[in-house]
């Protein structure tokens, strides 16, 4: 998966240029915080936001690709993604509180370093969407 992130800020908003596989990362991510017995209360501790939220990007991440996908975000579903990605990896700890690779592989698709990858990609990329923002208003 490619490690680099596009996000530029529109306005509030920022939109994402996710290439087929961060895409289809951040749908595994969402999908697999939101499965069928998430409640709206433990949604909105894990992800700080409810199902409706949720399902919303869940929606809009879903599908084959081939092509890279433009996605507006408002910052409170930036950090929900970015929340699907840095917790996925608590719910594959043994009980000798050891991290298990291969069943995280097995449900998400991709190797734990793809998503703490791409998290810190997401974190750097609103960092320079921030600075440059800033950086727009000070000329």
């Amino acid at each position: 998966m490619r490690t680099e992130f596009e996000l530029t800020r529109e306005g509030d908003d920022f939109v994402a240029r996710l290439d087929p596989a961060q895409a289809n990362a951040l749908h595994e991510a969402l999908s697999y915080a939101r499965r069928g017995d998430a409640t709206d209360a433990y949604l909105k501790v894990l992800l700080g936001a409810d199902r409706g939220v949720v399902d919303g990007l869940v929606q809009r991440l879903s599908g084959p690709r081939t092509e890279p996908l433009d996605v507006r975000l408002r910052p409170e579903e930036l950090h929900v993604v970015l929340s699907a990605l840095t917790n996925a990896a608590a719910h594959f700890v043994t009980a000798d509180g050891l991290f298990s690779q291969e069943p995280f592989l097995i449900r998400l698709g991709f190797y734990r370093e793809n998503f703490d990858a791409l998290a810190l990609a997401i974190v750097n990329a609103a960092y320079r969407a921030y600075e440059a923002q800033a950086d727009e208003v000070t000329e």
